[in-house]
């Protein structure tokens, strides 16, 4: 599971870890919304925070809005609601205990090279890999297909 506020690259890195064949759920962090409780029901281990500067995500944040035509003043884009989403992520993580990885200079790659070495270097030692796997030919996939 990867969790973080928004802006924190989860989407782009589950479906790099989805091409290493990982099964990844990707989780936003809103202080206004209680987590799922599905969320601290996993290992922690299987659990990524992801987190970032405050200038760094106010600056990708700008950005975001002025792609999107409005105004940069919008409140997704204060330094006090971004402080404030990543004080609620820092809590949530704390309270899973999952490891956290600062994303603020990193590329998508890297990111996903730590998220794997976290996994160990031969993490897929144990899970069969298909180059293909055709769910009309092959049904369902067995369990230790998936990572997690």
């Amino acid at each position: 599971m990867l969790i973080g506020v928004s802006r924190t690259s989860k989407t782009p890195l589950s479906m790099v870890l989805a091409h290493k064949t990982f099964k990844v759920a990707n989780v936003p962090l809103i202080p206004e919304l209680v987590p799922p409780k599905e969320l601290f029901a996993v290992s922690p281990r299987k659990v990524i925070g992801l987190t970032i500067s405050t200038e760094s995500l106010n600056a990708i944040r700008k950005e975001r809005l002025k792609a999107l035509g409005l105004p940069n003043s919008a409140s997704y884009a204060t330094t006090e609601r971004i402080e404030k989403e990543l004080e609620h992520a820092r809590q949530v993580m704390d309270k899973i205990g999952c490891i956290v990885i600062d994303v603020s200079y990193k590329a998508v790659e890297e990111t996903a090279s730590l998220i794997l070495e976290h996994f160990g270097n031969n993490a897929f030692a144990f899970y069969p890999i298909q180059a293909v796997w055709e769910p009309s030919l092959h049904g369902r996939p067995p369990d230790s297909f998936l990572v997690f």
